[in-house]
């Protein structure tokens, strides 16, 4: 009787310690931020550029991957320590830090609680002042083009897109309508002017989004203006 008491509480004892071995607390430090340039935050395709952060120990090396916001944010709930921030080569339309042998360099961030870690790049072009408005049923936008990188490294704008949408997922590959202009066509980058028609909208709303994006010869990703919502 006593070695079969003895053999339930050996179960017992090994169950607990199992239980406790697989029930960590979740994460619950939040890391949040923003893309800037000198402090100036600029928006992107929702979903479409990468980052990724390293956290070494635990028996795990690889990356933990996401994405920012189309505002350029990104929020992130993870464990305390200490981590790699990253964005990978070919990510984004701007230029991130690079090691000497060219591969990405690291932000080291320090979690200790919840935290804000802005992430300053150098974008190619930034869109300066956009003005964005309604009228007649058209939307039009007026705004600056201010080239950032110059020299060796400069690129050219390849086009200068005004989207709307019925909601505020705004960009390429989410809108209702698009007006386009080559770079070469932009005669004054302190005076660009597009004007587009709103279709009839399907159901019937008495407004829609707009932003405006500019795409970068070579470079994937585009920059884009804030959304604004426009009434009709």
């Amino acid at each position: 009787m006593k070695s079969h008491t003895y053999y339930i509480a050996m179960l017992l004892a090994i169950a607990t310690a199992s239980c406790k071995k697989d029930n960590y607390d979740p994460p619950t430090s939040k890391l949040t931020g923003h893309l800037v340039y000198k402090g100036e935050s600029f928006g992107l395709e929702y979903d479409q550029v990468k980052f990724e952060l390293y956290q070494y120990g635990f028996g795990k090396t690889g990356p933990i991957a996401a994405t920012f916001a189309s505002d350029g944010s990104y929020s992130m709930l993870l464990f305390n320590g200490e981590y790699k921030f990253i964005i990978p080569n070919g990510q984004g339309p701007f230029v991130w830090k690079q090691t000497a042998a060219g591969a990405p360099d690291t932000t080291i961030i320090n979690l200790q609680g919840s935290q804000v870690q802005d992430i300053e790049v150098t974008p190619y072009y930034m869109i300066r002042n956009p003005k964005l408005t309604g009228s007649g049923g058209n939307v039009s936008g007026n705004f600056k083009i201010e080239k950032i990188i110059t020299g060796a490294s400069a690129r050219d704008v390849e086009e200068v897109d005004l989207y709307i949408n019925k909601t505020t997922f705004v960009s390429g590959s989410t809108n209702v309508a698009v007006k386009s202009m080559n770079g070469s066509d932009i005669t004054d980058p302190n005076n660009v002017n597009l004007t587009i028609a709103v279709p009839a909208l399907t159901p019937a709303q008495p407004y829609v989004y707009a932003r405006i994006g500019l795409k970068i010869a070579g470079v994937e990703d585009r920059i884009f203006s804030p959304v604004v919502k426009i009434d009709l």
